[in-house]
């Protein structure tokens, strides 16, 4: 078993999305940006240059791996050689925090570029636990599950999401990476109150929160319907959300994402400037 107090060394400071056009400012200026995270599919190679780079930014900011591509709940079990991929880049990088979505993207040999949802029922309950087991005994440290953006509800889930996660974590150790775009969205689209998804969440087992912007589109019937992108500023619902969530579990690493139309350094700067003022005020 896994303690989250004790795994998790990302600073209780704000954090952002690296992306390679802004190296040269985060090694010379990064302002508020305290710590890094990158998605583990796009350095599981040997050699050049965003290699070389990351190297660099390991020597100056805490580092946390995030996965895209394992597809924990999916059906049929983890693909032995992603997860030895993995286990290599966190031996030479030696992140602060790993974690990955709870969501499926393959079925039998294909892998589909999108991160489903899935039914909260015991069955499925079970599947995650054992995947996660297989993780964390493959890459020899904790993992972080995040909660995820969703658009529908399944008929056959028997349990909610927060309970669903709570019991993950109890199971297995694993620690939690709360969203809060996502549980804005999710209420958003599915008509409940993202204020009491956060009231009823483990908060304790948090290690790692994310805010992220999103898209507002409608559906058939004209009520809004909201995308999670990363494309875009987060909103002042969201915003709104996140000093909720501080003022009930105390300061947590805190992640600006912003992986499509990718601003410049000074916007994404702007935004965890924000974010700090409202993860320690009293030093804002």
């Amino acid at each position: 078993m896994y303690d989250i107090a004790r795994e998790n060394r990302l600073p209780d400071r704000v954090g952002i999305g690296y992306k390679c056009q802004h190296f040269n400012a985060l090694m010379e200026a990064p302002g508020p940006v305290h710590w890094l995270e990158v998605h583990a599919e796009n350095y599981m190679g040997d050699g050049g240059r965003p290699i070389a780079q990351l190297r660099a930014l390991s020597e100056r900011f805490p580092i946390s791996v995030h996965g895209v591509g394992l597809s924990i709940g999916g059906e049929g079990p983890l693909d032995p050689e992603h997860l030895a991929r993995l286990r290599h880049l966190c031996d030479w990088l030696g992140p602060a925090s790993f974690s990955e979505h709870l969501a499926w993207s393959t079925h039998g040999d294909h892998f589909l570029n999108d991160l489903l949802p899935l039914p909260y029922t015991e069955a499925t309950l079970a599947r995650v636990c054992t995947h996660i087991d297989t993780l964390q005994e493959a890459i020899g440290r904790q993992m972080l599950l995040e909660n995820p953006s969703t658009y529908l509800a399944f008929e056959n889930s028997t349990m909610d999401e927060v309970t669903f996660l709570s019991e993950i974590a109890k199971r297995t150790g694993c620690g939690l990476l709360l969203d809060v775009n996502n549980v804005f969205v999710s209420a958003t689209n599915q008509n409940w109150d993202p204020v009491a998804y956060i009231d009823a969440f483990p908060l304790a087992q948090v290690g790692e929160i994310h805010l992220g912007g999103h898209d507002e589109e409608e559906d058939e019937h004209g009520a809004p319907l909201l995308i999670d992108s990363h494309g875009r500023e987060v909103v002042d619902p969201v915003w709104t959300l996140y000093a909720h969530t501080i003022a009930r579990a105390g300061a947590k690493p805190t992640l600006i994402e912003w992986d499509t139309d990718v601003p410049d350094f000074p916007v994404l700067a702007a935004e965890a400037a924000r974010a700090a003022s409202l993860l320690h005020p009293a030093t804002a």
